[in-house]
């Protein structure tokens, strides 16, 4: 199956994931479809509590599907065994919001590093070579591998620890990487870097890219298409543009209406009102 041509390498049908059981079950994620196409970046936009990141956990395994089928390069995934799960890693990565959990603060930077290149099946590289791909996936991201030798994660700024993690990325190649909110936590400067660099690293490498955020200005401004997520289902997705400038669900068009913009007068009477209350 193929949108212009490019194969779908994730997809899913019926994904619900559902917590506890009786009084206290909760549905994160209520029945979802979607079809997603290599080198497409997509985002998926809903608030805190949409279920967004419970989506992400199941797609990369992280926590088991409660009900449906999630698809990847067309067959059904079958992840029970830990072997399954290793090999389904090496096609699909992650980069989360809070760069200071994505490591083991034990490990140095080289082994961080090495250990990608193991991963992808280069163990018996020469020292040397490993070293020369380690310098290029640091030069990617602006980072000199010569200053981070022997240094742990925690030496990093938390802007160093997200480009070092699009590092990893680049020596993993992987057909699917998910950015769950990975600019949230750093300023505007680093996070139009940290943006650039994910958009240089689709180009480079061929990924998709599934880009997990509550900001549907930038949803618009990075997306070949967009899904729309409200209380655990989609309420809307389709291209980027038909979905931000036609919307035709109202959680959309609130979602778009709360993007201040600085052309137009803000309307701060609702805030005066609800502090007078």
């Amino acid at each position: 199956m193929s949108e212009n041509g490019k194969s779908l390498v994730l997809s899913g049908s019926g994904v619900t994931k559902i917590f506890g059981s009786g009084a206290k079950k909760v549905v994160a994620v209520n029945k979802v479809d979607f079809e997603f196409h290599e080198k497409e970046l997509v985002s998926i936009v809903g608030e805190s509590g949409s279920g967004k990141t419970t989506l992400v956990k199941m797609l990369l395994g992280l926590i088991s599907v409660t009900e449906g089928d999630i698809y990847f390069m067309g067959e059904k995934r079958d992840i029970r065994s830990r072997r399954q799960k290793k090999e389904y890693w090496k096609g699909i990565q992650a980069i989360f919001q809070d760069p200071f959990s994505s490591y083991n603060m034990f490990h140095k930077i080289d082994s961080v590093l090495l250990d990608c290149i193991n991963m992808r099946g280069g163990r018996s590289l020469p020292r040397p070579k490993k070293i020369e791909m380690i310098t290029e996936a640091c030069s990617f991201v602006n980072l000199k591998y010569a200053e981070l030798t022997n240094k742990y994660p925690f030496e990093l700024s938390g802007g160093q620890q997200q480009r070092l993690m699009i590092a990893r990325i680049f020596l993993l190649k992987p057909k699917i990487l998910l950015a769950d909110e990975p600019t949230s936590m750093i300023d505007a400067c680093s996070r139009a870097t940290i943006l650039d660099m994910l958009l240089g690293l689709r180009n480079e490498t061929g990924m998709m890219i599934i880009f997990v955020t509550h900001d549907i200005g930038l949803a618009y401004y990075i997306s070949d298409s967009v899904y729309i997520m409200e209380r655990g289902r989609f309420v809307e997705s389709g291209k980027a543009d038909a979905v931000i400038l036609s919307p035709s669900a109202e959680y959309t068009k609130r979602l778009i209406n709360d993007v201040p913009k600085i052309h137009s007068p803000w309307d701060f009477t609702k805030a005066a009102e609800g502090a007078s209350v």
